[in-house]
């Protein structure tokens, strides 16, 4: 009625994996069972009334137990033991508990291998799996088990569902090859169907992996079922009569990597067949159109009408244009299936659930990390579609095998997929390519042994030349540590591989584990452009930018306060920031933030630092900004230097020799707590940066890079103001106009992904959650290109004016120069 917590009971106190909690139809117990060991049984009978615990009863089995149980009545459960070759019915009536044992190869004969128990909440039923048979078994009771189903296809089991007194319905569903079959039974008559239908499956969304019903009654009074389904892929279906009446690609909420493909070249004339195939099409658009403009269509006519021009809108034509806002988003989901979503209106171009990502035999526990640019060929190469690089791992351990997929972003189809002997703990896309545009990776095992691909002769001789130049880092959160490697040689002993190669530990950094606890780290985008090193600041002076890709920005907090907000005093904690050379390991900054705790989100752009954190003795969020410049440039300012050549700018720059850098910082209160930190990017670099920040609302908010300049001070000069200097305050402004996302919210909101368009002044933005949200931002205004709401027709009046002004002031001239030449 009001939510108050009546009672409650904690069982981790007990050490107890809960594995069901059965209350038996009207009655007010509640059974909670589970294991407290391996081999240790327990059940609790609790009144649900007051919480108050009744009965505890624990048992031994000397054979141990294997994965989850299944309720098959209201005090009886079945579970496997730990050779999962022996089914245990386990019943705990009048709170004793008993067990019986039986071995499935006296139920099928011909059994082989460990089983694994698929639950199921229906009453006298549940099944087992065993390698790719399916097995569904009565209990009739304790003692008394009966097979009444085996079959060779993926099988799943809906909940029961109540449909009359004591009567329970449940639906079954095999998957077969294209094809599902959904069958309804009841509970306690397996031989008859109160349901059976088949519908068609596309391949592309995997096994069934969930199924629910629901009833409702037909014309003639009988029952008549819904299914819905959830696929592997993570997209709903709603089966009724045989048909799918709708889909969902929910696997789109559950977003975890995304980057983008240009779209192909539009090529000039158009074929034939193409043509062909398209005149009835033509014809038939046409009658349409003529149709609304007489106003005689229907609303079925109005819908295709509509259709069509989405379809042929310029924003949906899957074809480059000329100011780079069309291209495609691949995106990689948490269930491994890739889409394709098109920028225009964001329909799915393409999806395909990967077959490195799908469960199997070799890889029980497949899961996707990263998605990686891996073939971009140039736009005169039209017998090369780029593609993409998927890696993931089989099993949540950092020794997982891993896996690879090559996927074409113009069609989806899966060029190939590697299963990996090596685990994959890091991925380096390095800045090499070869003749065939693919690009270099290098992935590092957790053994430390650094693999490149492709294993081509190609590849690895770019490989060799560069070998020296290559560095990297690695952070470990748990034992704060942070280290810097660098490769030694080819890989020796029984890894030995051409594209194999040992490295060797060149620095680490250690936090002590009693005092700090890294919480953060940030650094650039590896495409990042930078348009210039030198920025000229009030009275002309030049300052220069230190930009170097191998800086890492690390934030830790005090052990106490890694915890939540709100559960330490500001004296106890504390954090601290460091800007750190990954080459050298040296620590070119460093600064503490007394009384001030996580979460820690950051952004790393150019030669500056943005992070966002919480202050305790204020009470209020907080942004940081850093700036580091590059004090060994500070010579040329002198012009003659520049004409003469004499400057140091070009000369080459060695991360070994230390740097002569100077930081400028500031600190200001932000009202927001934040999910997420991005900032823009353009082409060229040129355009002024905007920080895009995910609010805890789920709204994207852009705030300008200037409101976060550390030389803002309560009086700038006039030449600063002149510069473009805001006054200091001690909080940053949230402009309600400045929200990207406006009176929309990206519910769930996890991401956000800035991609630069052809045109300089502007960058293309997507958020993700469970809602997807995209938009052209322009920083700087649109100043290098006309507004969609220019008057065109406004422009021809005035140049036409001006021509006949021009021809008539012309004729005028002439006529009076003629008359004067006649006097």
């Amino acid at each position: 009625m009001d939510g108050e917590v009546l009672w409650e009971k904690d069982f981790e106190g007990e050490s107890l994996k809960v594995q069901q909690v059965i209350q038996p139809p009207g009655s007010n117990l509640i059974y909670v069972v589970g294991f407290a060991s391996s081999s240790l049984f327990e059940m609790y009978q609790i009144n649900a009334l007051n919480g108050e615990l009744l009965k505890h009863e624990s048992a031994a089995f000397s054979g141990g137990f294997l994965g989850e149980v299944s309720p098959v009545f209201s005090e009886t459960v079945v579970a496997l033991d730990s050779t999962g070759l022996i089914l245990l019915t386990i019943s705990f009536q009048n709170g004793k508990i008993s067990f019986h044992q039986m071995p499935i190869s006296n139920l099928v004969k011909d059994s082989f291998g460990p089983a694994k128990i698929i639950p199921s909440s229906v009453t006298g039923i549940f099944a087992i799996k065993m390698n790719a048979v399916t097995i569904v078994i009565r209990v009739k009771d304790e003692s008394k088990l009966e097979v009444v189903e085996k079959t060779n296809h993926e099988t799943s089991i809906s909940d029961a569902l109540s449909i009359s007194e004591g009567q329970q319905a449940f639906a079954l569903v095999q998957h077969a090859s294209h094809e599902i079959h959904l069958r309804v039974k009841l509970a306690h008559n397996w031989d008859d169907n109160l349901l059976k239908e088949s519908v068609k499956m596309d391949q592309h969304r995997g096994l069934v992996h969930k199924v629910y019903i629901n009833n409702y009654i037909r014309t003639d009074k009988s029952y008549g079922f819904r299914a819905l389904i959830v696929m592997e892929d993570h997209s709903l279906l709603l089966l009724q009569q045989g048909e799918i009446v709708w889909s969902r690609e929910d696997g789109l909420a559950s977003i975890i990597d995304v980057t983008t493909s240009e779209l192909p070249v539009e090529r000039d004339g158009v074929s034939v067949a193409k043509v062909e195939h398209n005149l009835f099409e033509w014809l038939k658009g046409h009658m349409l159109k003529l149709k609304g403009t007489l106003m005689l269509a229907s609303p079925q006519d109005i819908a295709a009408i509509q259709s069509m021009r989405l379809k042929n809108s310029e924003k949906s034509k899957m074809t480059r244009d000329h100011n780079g806002f069309r291209k495609l988003l691949i995106v990689l989901t948490r269930a491994g299936k890739l889409f394709a979503l098109h920028t225009g209106d964001g329909h799915i171009v393409w999806s395909h659930l990967l077959q490195s990502l799908q469960k199997s035999k070799v890889c029980q526990h497949p899961i996707g990390l990263n998605l990686y640019k891996w073939q971009v060929p140039h736009h005169h190469a039209m017998d090369e579609n780029p593609s993409v690089l998927v890696i993931g791992k089989c099993g949540p351990s950092s020794d997982a095998p891993g896996a690879l997929s090559f996927v074409d972003t113009y069609t989806g189809k899966e060029l190939s997929s590697l299963s990996l002997v090596h685990s994959v703990a890091q991925v380096i896309p390095l800045p090499y390519t070869d003749s065939t545009e693919q690009c270099l990776h290098l992935l590092i095992d957790a053994d430390k042994h650094a693999h490149l691909y492709p294993k081509t002769p190609e590849a690895i001789s770019i490989f060799e030349r560069e070998f020296s130049n290559i560095y990297w880092y690695s952070v470990e959160d748990d034992n704060g540590i942070i280290k810097g490697h660098a490769l030694r040689g080819k890989c020796t002993g029984e890894v030995a591989d051409e594209v194999c190669f040992d490295t060797r530990e060149l620095w680490s950094i250690v936090f002590p584990s009693e005092s700090e606890k890294i919480i953060a780290t940030v650094t650039r985008k590896l495409n990042e452009v930078v348009h210039t090193q030198a920025k000229v600041i009030a009275d002309q002076e030049v300052m220069y930018k230190y930009i170097s890709r191998n800086l890492l920005f690390v934030a830790t907090v005090a052990l106490k306060g890694s915890v939540e907000i709100g559960s330490v005093t500001p004296e106890e904690s504390w954090l601290v920031a460091y800007l750190i050379d990954t080459v050298t390991g040296r620590i070119l900054h460093q600064v503490t933030h007394h009384g001030s705790q996580g979460p820690v989100h950051a952004v790393f752009s150019e030669n500056w630092v943005v992070y966002h954190y919480f202050n305790l003795k204020a009470h209020r969020y907080e942004m940081s900004v850093i700036e580091i410049y590059d004090q060994s440039r500070a010579d040329n300012k002198d012009v003659w230097k520049l004409v003469l050549g004499k400057h140091n700018l070009t000369s080459p720059i060695s991360l070994y020799s230390r740097p002569d850098v100077i930081t400028k910082s500031q600190s200001y209160f932000f009202t927001h707590s934040v999910k997420a930190i991005a900032v823009t990017s353009t082409t060229k670099g040129i355009t002024s940066k905007q920080l895009l920040i995910g609010t805890i609302g789920d709204q994207v908010l852009a705030l300008d890079k200037r409101f976060l300049d550390p030389r803002r001070t309560v009086n700038p000069t006039q030449a600063e103001k002149e510069e473009g200097i805001i006054p200091l305050t001690d909080s940053l402004p949230i402009i309600p106009q400045s929200y990207v996302t406006h009176a929309l919210r990206v519910e769930g909101l996890r991401g956000i992904i800035t991609v630069p368009a052809k045109l300089e002044s502007t960058t293309l933005v997507f958020a993700h959650g469970v809602d997807l949200f995209f938009t052209q931002l322009a920083p700087s205004r649109t100043y290098d290109s006309l507004t969609d709401d220019f008057n065109y027709a406004l422009l021809l009046i005035t140049i036409v004016a001006l021509l006949a002004a021009i021809f008539v002031t012309w004729t005028l001239s002439e006529r009076k120069e003629l008359q004067e030449n006649w006097r």
